[in-house]
């Protein structure tokens, strides 16, 4: 199968102005502008781990908050990608906003946030995914469609009538960055590539522009 399609891109601009300060008022910038376009889920971004035999795995998931110039996502620590940022403590995300022809991509290390703060956000989830926290044995083999039906019914009876308190296999981590590159598209494919790297042992970043 043979695909032809191009896009000319020409929404925008980027000049190294725009991390003057560093990058991270940017970073939350571009999510809010995906935000407030309305677009189906803004906050979605891959998340790159590498397995144990040093292939890599990408999947979407949820930025939840950007506090303390970190990125939150929250998953099953027993799940592929929990064990594999158990392992390495290293991971990638990468968001891409086609509307606005945009795309960060962020390389750093990864803890878990506190139990606090999992409890927290575990608290505001609807009861249903609540539910499937507790019900799912994620990435394990599943029989049929019944095996996991079964699960969810059996957790739903287990705590009907009262909350459901967070698993101590789910919570929360948080992506620190080393590196955060900003991509913007621009005509004839000469798009802008402005990449900060965080200095060693400091605060402060280096940026660098890198031809498209």
């Amino acid at each position: 199968m043979s695909l032809h399609s191009r896009t000319d891109y020409t929404k925008g601009a980027l000049d190294e102005s725009a991390v003057a300060e560093g990058p991270w008022a940017l970073l939350e910038q571009w999510v809010k502008e995906a935000v407030d376009a309305g677009i189906p889920d803004p906050t979605a971004f891959t998340l790159n781990t590498l397995d144990a035999e040093g292939f890599p795995h990408g999947r979407i998931v949820l930025l939840r908050d950007t506090r303390d110039e970190q990125l939150v996502f929250y998953t099953n620590y027993l799940s592929e990608k929990g064990q594999d940022v158990e392992r390495l403590g290293k991971a990638g995300a990468t968001f891409f906003w086609p509307h606005a022809e945009r795309q960060i991509r962020v390389r750093g290390t990864v803890a878990r946030v506190s139990e606090a703060e999992s409890d927290i956000y575990f608290a505001s989830r609807p009861r249903g995914s609540q539910l499937g926290a507790w019900s799912s044995q994620q990435s394990t083999e599943a029989v049929n469609r019944k095996q996991l039906e079964s699960q969810f019914d059996a957790e739903s009876a287990r705590f009907e009538g009262r909350d459901v308190p967070r698993p101590p296999h789910w919570g929360g981590y948080a992506i620190t960055p080393e590196v955060i590159e900003f991509w913007q598209g621009r005509a004839s494919r000469m798009h802008d590539r402005i990449v900060c790297r965080r200095k060693e042992g400091e605060s402060t970043w280096g940026t660098v522009r890198l031809q498209p």
